[in-house]
């Protein structure tokens, strides 16, 4: 008989033999910005989430540092919207000021933590849609120098990584050569590189006010059947030159991170999305689950899949337990 109880049978053994652990380093917190002064606002459909301005991002910055995760991934919401997301590439716009000011935060304090800025215009159109329309459908050609411009100036205001959301075909290899063009060749690109047409966006939609007017994404999202197709894009953002490959959401798509992890040696990262987020604290909510016991098996799930990044909306909540002991 194998006896393979005896590595379980206290916790130093089941310790000792651990295959997965995760990362603290590899954790990145989702951050939603907005104008205004003195916001820190609750946002209702995603519990202990908040959208902050500019001036309470240092509180932001010092949860962090504390906490000790990878970084943040940046969110903006505009002022006002236009039919080409103008505001995505402002140079003062709301994720600029708010990257300049982790700097200063960095400058005052020696302590610092990588910044992503996620590019997009679905937050800055008028029309909610992730490119410029023509005859209501996204024009994806037109719609990558817009992307571009939108990580130029990202990157000019100081962000560490850029990353596009938008699964415009050609969105990576167009940001690239804008960056290269511009002397940054060192600024390294995530690709949401296999991101699906999914339910669990709801609530971010709710966050950063960015749902479509009419119609949806899924002409430009992967359809949540086609796992091929996956594999297809994932290769393609690899060969235009992203430094990091995504899967996105994660929990319901491992089996595409495990594809992904056996067919690429560069990093792969996974986004936990707002709907699968949300469905835990409701839940926890409800009394139904124990909250710390289920994000660590989830967040372990996407390590063990493959995953080297997670980004998480628990990374703080998360690191704060396990430092209490209140994690087993």
């Amino acid at each position: 008989m194998q006896r393979l109880r005896r590595t379980r049978k206290n916790m130093l053994l089941r310790e000792l033999v651990s295959e997965t652990q995760i990362k603290k380093s590899g954790l990145i917190y989702p951050v939603f910005v907005r104008y205004e002064e003195g916001i820190c606002e609750e946002i209702p459909s995603m519990p202990g989430v908040c959208r902050y301005s500019v001036d309470m991002l240092d509180t932001v910055a010092e949860q962090v540092v504390q906490a000790g995760i990878g970084g943040v991934m940046l969110f903006g919401i505009p002022q006002e919207k236009d039919e080409t997301g103008s505001g995505a590439r402002d140079e003062n716009g709301v994720v600029a000021q708010a990257i300049r000011k982790f700097k200063s935060f960095f400058q005052k304090t020696g302590k610092r933590f990588l910044i992503i800025a996620d590019i997009c215009l679905c937050e800055y159109t008028s029309h909610g849609h992730c490119g410029v329309l023509a005859c209501d459908d996204v024009d994806n050609d037109a719609s990558l120098p817009l992307h571009a411009g939108a990580a130029l100036a990202a990157v000019r205001a100081g962000a560490d990584m850029v990353a596009p959301s938008s699964m415009m075909d050609g969105v990576v290899e167009a940001i690239r050569k804008t960056l290269d063009a511009e002397g940054y060749t060192d600024i390294p690109i995530m690709g949401y590189s296999a991101k699906f047409a999914s339910a669990f966006y709801g609530p971010f939609r709710d966050a950063a006010e960015s749902a479509p007017k009419s119609g949806d994404r899924k002409s430009y999202q992967v359809d949540c059947r086609n796992g091929r197709e996956a594999m297809r894009e994932l290769a393609a953002d690899e060969s235009e030159g992203a430094d990091i490959l995504m899967v996105k959401p994660a929990l319901c798509y491992l089996d595409i991170v495990k594809q992904a992890r056996e067919r690429s040696d560069l990093p792969l990262a996974v986004y936990n999305v707002s709907g699968e987020y949300s469905m835990v604290k409701a839940a926890a909510a409800a009394g139904m689950i124990d909250e710390r016991r289920i994000v660590k098996e989830i967040l372990t799930s996407f390590f063990r899949a493959g995953a080297d990044i997670v980004i998480t909306y628990h990374a703080l909540d998360y690191v704060r337990w396990e430092r209490e002991g209140e994690i087993r």
